[in-house]
């Protein structure tokens, strides 16, 4: 289901070359339909829910993190500020996602943010052979293994997801 054309939008072409310069060549799929959530995304690709990498735009302390988390986790925010050691952390609203990282909410892949940005990853990701992460537009998304992803988003790897209740 690649689209040549459509790899070359804005969006795609960074992602794609931030991937090649961290050593992970990737293959950017779209779909006819969005993969905006996580759902949406799991369908479209035909894994798991739990195989989809969410990239989460936080702010702590004042600064912009990037939380990825398995579709099928919620992120625990203690768990984050824990991570990051910051007093303080909240989800970073759309103007402040697009502001930071470059992209919408909803296509905000792990990598080719426009500017460095810290990134954390969640040690559930990491039970998976392969997983799959927005590639910078709602309906794109590209494929990994979560060690090749963790290193090309130079990640550091945390327990960030809420424990079941």
């Amino acid at each position: 289901m690649g689209d040549d054309l459509g790899q070359q939008h804005p969006n795609l072409a960074r992602v794609i070359a931030a991937a090649a310069s961290a050593g992970l060549p990737i293959e950017v799929q779209r779909f006819p339909q969005r993969t905006r959530t996580a759902a949406d995304a799991a369908r479209a690709v035909g894994c798991d829910v739990a195989q989809i990498v969410k990239s989460l735009v936080f702010v702590a302390d004042g600064e912009p993190v990037i939380a990825l988390v398995s579709g099928a986790d919620q992120l625990d925010p203690v768990r984050l500020a824990a991570a990051t050691g910051a007093s303080a952390v909240r989800r970073a609203d759309g103007d402040e996602a697009r502001d930071a990282t470059g992209f919408a909410i909803g296509g905000v892949p792990p990598i080719g943010h426009a500017r460095p940005l810290t990134v954390l990853m969640d040690e559930r990701l990491l039970a998976h052979d392969l997983v799959w992460a927005a590639a910078g537009l709602p309906d794109a998304v590209f494929k990994a293994s979560p060690r090749a992803l963790q290193t090309a988003a130079g990640a550091r790897v945390a327990a960030l997801a809420a424990t079941p209740e």
